[in-house]
């Protein structure tokens, strides 16, 4: 069994939503960087990370933050979804470190989007 710790970006900060809702959120990191350094220092091979700040304003806001955690964890398998509904999107956050993007809002906006990326970046869409 692999446990995978998530990461959800808000404002910077690391956080857990209640039911999904933005106004509703519990903080507990101001250091995403540091939280996925915790991580991988207690063993965890993969990390899923999620930009909420980019999901719910349709672009990357984080990225900074996710392409420091990439860059300072070569060996880490990156999982991140949150404001991916562009190639440009993706072969950006491919070339910081990420492993796979999570398509969400995209796929359902634009389904034939996800067939186009996995066409385009091969092995790492989910």
């Amino acid at each position: 069994m692999q446990i995978i710790p998530a990461i959800d970006f808000k404002d910077g900060k690391v956080v857990n939503l209640k039911q999904g809702r933005l106004d509703q959120s519990t903080t507990y990191s101001d250091d995403p960087i540091g939280m996925a350094a915790h991580w991988v220092s207690q063993g965890a091979e993969r990390l899923h990370l999620v930009d909420l700040d980019g999901a719910f304003q349709g672009y990357p806001v984080n990225q900074a933050a996710i392409s420091i955690i990439a860059a300072n964890h070569p060996e880490l398998v990156i999982q991140l979804g949150g404001g991916i509904r562009s190639a440009k999107v993706i072969e950006a956050y491919l070339k910081a470190g990420v492993n796979y993007v999570i398509i969400g809002t995209q796929a359902v906006d634009e389904p034939e989007f996800v067939g186009a990326m996995c066409r385009e970046f091969p092995g790492h869409i989910m």
